[in-house]
């Protein structure tokens, strides 16, 4: 990573973090009591399998996930090697390894979940020739970004607030998660971030299958709600690295953080992402795979290659619950249509009205 400037930006910023964090503090535990419901409806396109699907790893935090015949890409970058993303405030970083695969290979992607707005995740070359309607489910912050590139469909979501999508008789809910992109005092010299829940089932609200999505954060006390929250998650997707800012302060988990984390969540099973394709990363693989064995957590941890799959079983664990529907869900079914529905062509996205 090149660091032109960073100590003088250190010395010229923090004297201001510590109120700043002060002031958005009453903000967050304000939002995580009211969060916000919502309604994605696709075209129904080919009929579903009953059960079962994949991820496939493509490189860093890129996966393409098939379920339900739905699939979904998670903070596509597919820049190849030897290319530099911009992370803001002078900072670059070189990738180092290239992707599975490129952009123009995918197949048909219903909707991507952005976890937020750094090229590392969502690179020029994606800005320029990934499908400007595709559905793209992020933050708050980044969604008038993205509206800015040319991308018209685009969710933004604060932490615990909620989208369901719906195509045919396939479901996916999806939940945004506290995540952090630094230590509080530094959180807003850095995008917004989010972690995601992705809860699948073939029935409206009773999933299949429950995966987690971590973003890029480090270890922070709101994390334990979410296996509070959300138990028996199958699959954790864990953004690993130990990316470090200015030396101290680090901006992703390390993998002994990875290792807390998986324990923190329940997690049945875990795969380690955003570890080696770039040269900010400072936590290699065999950090979490020490960590994990320290811990006899590493019966758990699937390790994939670039352009790998893992299969999805086809049966929850025996003894995992459904997620109840969320309040106001079926008052808005006896809404549906009224002028809070957004259309836009065969895509239409709906707010849940209390």
């Amino acid at each position: 990573m090149h660091l032109p400037a960073l100590v003088l930006l250190r010395t010229l910023l923090i004297p201001w973090v510590g109120a700043a964090a002060l002031l958005a503090a009453p903000w967050t535990a304000a939002r995580a009591q009211e969060p916000d419901e919502y309604i994605l409806t696709l075209p129904s396109g080919p009929a579903a399998p009953a059960q079962g699907g994949s991820v496939r790893f493509i490189g860093n935090a890129t996966v393409l996930i098939e379920y339900q015949g739905l699939a979904i890409l998670t903070d596509p970058n597919f820049l190849p090697r030897g290319s530099f993303v911009r992370l803001g405030y002078g900072l670059r970083s070189e990738r180092l390894a290239s992707p599975a695969i490129g952009i123009d290979a995918l197949p048909p992607v219903d909707l991507v979940v952005l976890t937020h707005l750094h090229e590392d995740h969502f690179d020029w070359l994606v800005q320029q020739r990934l499908r400007r309607d595709v559905p793209i489910v992020t933050t708050s912050e980044a969604a008038p970004q993205l509206e800015e590139l040319g991308f018209t469909q685009h969710y933004g979501l604060a932490a615990w607030d909620s989208l369901t999508v719906r195509k045919g008789e396939a479901r996916l809910r999806i939940t945004a998660l506290p995540a952090r992109h630094g230590p509080r005092a530094l959180a807003w010299l850095l995008p917004e971030v989010m972690g995601a829940l992705l809860d699948f089932g073939p029935g409206a609200f009773g999933p299949g299958y429950r995966m987690y999505i971590t973003g890029d954060t480090v270890l922070f006390d709101e994390l334990a709600q979410i296996g509070q929250r959300f138990p028996d998650i199958d699959l954790a997707l864990l953004h690993l690295g130990g990316m470090r800012l200015a030396g101290p302060f680090k901006l992703s988990m390390d993998g002994e953080d990875g290792a807390r984390l998986l324990q923190l969540t329940g997690a049945r099973r875990a795969i380690p992402l955003h570890f080696s394709d770039y040269d900010m990363f400072h936590s290699p693989l065999a950090d979490f795979q020490r960590a994990t064995g320290a811990a006899g957590l590493d019966g758990r941890v699937i390790y994939l290659e670039r352009g790998d799959t893992y299969t999805l079983p086809l049966e929850r664990a025996q003894g995992q619950t459904g997620q109840r529907p969320p309040a106001g869900y079926s008052r808005f079914e006896m809404k549906n249509g009224n002028k809070n529905a957004i259309s836009i062509s065969d895509i239409h996205f709906q707010k849940i009205m209390n």
